[in-house]
């Protein structure tokens, strides 16, 4: 349970510059709505809230000040999908939406903008991130040194992994819902055309795509290649920013588009996307299709594989025998924590070769899709060697090299940025030691 009461010891005292780094100025307000929703997501503070929160928000402009340099963008859709999954959780935690408010002393809508303004932020530093270091070289030399200069008993200790195979299949949609939709977005073409109302008040209120629902629609300048390309089609075929395009179809749904401006290659528009739902007795229906599928192949009627690559909706694994890709570390092994949750939950307690029960999977796109699972491989937890563990040390190297250009990268900055502090903050013991602040009252 949260605690309602003060983030920490200190009055409430008026509204004050704080920080200032480059030409952003950080309240003491900025610092205590960042401690709350800190306290919200069950962070513990080792030191003074205000000192800690207060740097992290300076390091966090240092990133923010060059992405913005570098036109780094986020996808604006997962940072949306991430704060109803916050906003949840912590209602779930705290007790009720009303507590919540009272916690943070705005209402839901306001406490909504300030999740995904700390998640976009959030995003855009991780991405800021992972472009200082993109280009760091990996090599089996440099990483076998890597694993030679660890002390024995700090080997890494592996958990235990697995490779799985997956057959997905996606419900129908019945031609009366898919119709109901359309018939939708047609309603809308008509009140936007007629001038009873806008394309952005229509997304506002309508769009299911809540990234840019939030913004009347309006996605940022995309190239072709950033776009789906049903919709980069349309998109980069409207002329007149008055006209609302014909209804097209992509993997989320169904959208229709209306221009804003196209700058050479790149063009910026506002869409209505609206998703078809598939019935529950369509979804029963795959179900008892996968069942069927399952016992086919145990009946050695044909493999899992055959079948995967037959018959599997699934665009990313088809083609590849079923076996799931982890990006994460560029192998096709994952921990069981590192899997979607609904594919976790059928794996786990499966023995090698051993199919799953037919299960409904939610994808990231919000698309109900039905699978079944097999277990391809086990490799129990164990410490890690050179031989056996190489994508894992290889990681470890990677990331001890991000971290230490990060770190410099921080200095850098810290000795080029102006940076002021309020004079009572000074006494601040700092994770970072290099600040050169200015004089300041």
């Amino acid at each position: 349970m949260l605690s309602l009461g003060n983030a920490n010891a200190q009055d409430n005292i008026i509204d004050r510059v704080e920080w200032v780094v480059g030409d952003k100025a950080i309240l003491r307000s900025d610092i205590e709505e960042s401690i709350r929703y800190w306290i919200s997501q069950g962070r513990k503070f080792d030191a003074d809230p205000y000192c800690v929160v207060g740097e992290d928000l300076a390091v966090q402009q240092l990133f923010l000040h060059q992405a913005a340099i570098d036109s780094i963008e986020v996808d604006e859709t997962r940072i949306m999908r991430q704060v109803d999954a916050q906003m949840e959780y912590v209602i779930q935690q705290i007790g009720s939406k009303e507590k919540l408010e009272e916690y943070f002393d705005k209402n839901s809508s306001e406490i909504r903008e300030m999740y995904r303004e700390q998640l976009h932020n959030m995003e855009m530093m991780e991405e800021m991130k992972r472009k200082l270091v993109g280009d760091i070289k990996v090599s089996p030399s440099l990483v076998r040194r890597f694993y030679e200069s660890l002390p024995k008993d700090s080997l890494p200790f592996i958990q235990e992994q697995v490779e799985v195979q997956i057959i997905t299949l996606e419900p129908e949609i019945e031609v009366e819902e898919i119709e109901r939709v359309k018939s939708e977005l047609r309603d809308y073409t008509e009140r936007i055309t007629s001038g009873e109302t806008s394309f952005s008040t229509m997304a506002l209120l309508y769009s299911e795509d809540p990234g840019s629902a939030r913004r009347g629609g309006e996605l940022d300048f995309r190239g072709r290649g950033e776009l789906q390309p049903e919709f980069a089609t349309v998109a980069f075929s409207l002329t007149d920013p008055n006209k609302v395009s014909k209804i097209v179809e992509t993997e989320y749904g169904f959208h229709i588009i209306q221009l804003i401006e196209k700058r050479g290659d790149r063009v910026k528009v506002r869409h209505i996307l609206r998703k078809p739902n598939r019935s529950s007795e369509n979804i029963k229906k795959m179900l008892l299709r996968l069942d069927s599928i399952s016992t086919d192949i145990k009946d050695a009627k044909f493999t899992f594989e055959e079948a995967a690559g037959a018959i599997s909706d699934d665009k990313d694994t088809r083609n590849n025998y079923g076996i799931m890709y982890n990006k994460e570390n560029a192998s096709s092994h994952f921990t069981l924590e590192e899997l979607p949750v609904d594919v976790a939950r059928v794996i786990d307690g499966l023995n090698v070769g051993d199919i799953s029960q037919p299960f409904a999977w939610v994808l990231d796109n919000g698309k109900t899709v039905c699978a079944i699972a097999k277990l391809r491989s086990r490799i129990d937890a164990h410490q890690a060697t050179f031989n056996d563990d190489y994508v894992t040390l290889s990681s470890m190297y990677q990331a001890k090299q991000g971290d230490e250009r990060i770190q410099q990268w921080i200095k850098e900055k810290q000795r080029t940025t102006y940076v002021r502090i309020n004079k009572d903050s000074r006494s601040c013991e700092f994770k970072y030691p290099h600040w050169q602040f200015y004089e300041g009252k």
